[in-house]
């Protein structure tokens, strides 16, 4: 190549220079020529720090792949005519790699005349991808293929937050005039106490004015009639 487009260590496009030129530039510098672009007319390069770009290349690649997720596939094969026991153990491996965010192929071997009731297989396809619905949902619809039938069910994203139930929420305002209520009744009743307490000993009054009355029927006529006998007697 004759001729190569030339960007510089800072970034800055030199321009369209000879590739002896190019090659003398990154010399002068203590620095590599690397061709970034070879499809491009004419071919671009740059002038850089090789092992620097390349290590920053690989931690790319790596931090790319801490946030990839990885997929895993998995397989469970069944008869048409599978007992209840099997059924359930199998039930519980594929719940177990949903769980797991694995998705799971299920493939339905057919034998002999059982190709000719499909329908068989895909209703058991059908009533595991019910069973298992709160772990996985259907990714492929049950297909028919030669002898086999086959299903593929994904793991179902968990939920932010979860599902947690919410607390019903308060009405403040009928909360504040309870509140307030309360209070009014409460300083009712603590002045209705005192006052209780005053009126108690009115009505006792009576029983201290009994002697009173008493007397004035009784023992004081006694004092009367020695003072009549005194002045008799005088």
């Amino acid at each position: 190549m004759p001729e190569v487009r030339l960007i510089g260590d800072d970034g800055q496009q030199v321009g369209v220079v000879k590739t002896d030129e190019a090659l003398k530039y990154a010399q002068q510098r203590d620095l590599d020529l690397v061709e970034v672009a070879p499809e491009a007319r004419p071919p671009v390069v740059r002038v850089l720090d090789y092992s620097k770009y390349k290590y920053e290349q690989e931690q790319k690649a790596k931090a790319a792949r801490r946030h990839q997720k990885q997929i895993t596939i998995r397989e469970m094969k069944m008869r048409p005519k599978i007992a209840v026991a099997d059924y359930e153990t199998k039930k519980g491996h594929v719940r177990r790699f949903l769980g797991n965010q694995d998705k799971v192929k299920i493939t339905i071997m057919f034998r002999g005349r059982e190709t000719t009731h499909p329908e068989r297989g895909e209703q058991l396809l059908m009533r595991l991808a019910e069973d298992v619905a709160d772990l996985g949902a259907i990714e492929q619809r049950p297909n028919l293929d030669g002898r086999n039938m086959t299903m593929v069910l994904g793991p179902v994203k968990a939920k932010e937050g979860g599902d947690e139930p919410s607390e019903p929420k308060r009405d403040d305002a009928h909360t504040g005039k309870d509140s307030r209520r309360n209070r009014a009744a409460a300083e009712a009743s603590a002045q209705q106490e005192p006052s209780a307490a005053e009126e108690a000993p009115a009505e006792e009054a009576p029983a201290e004015e009994a002697p009173q009355e008493s007397a004035q029927n009784g023992e004081p006529a006694a004092p009367a009639e020695a003072e009549a006998e005194a002045e008799t007697r005088g």
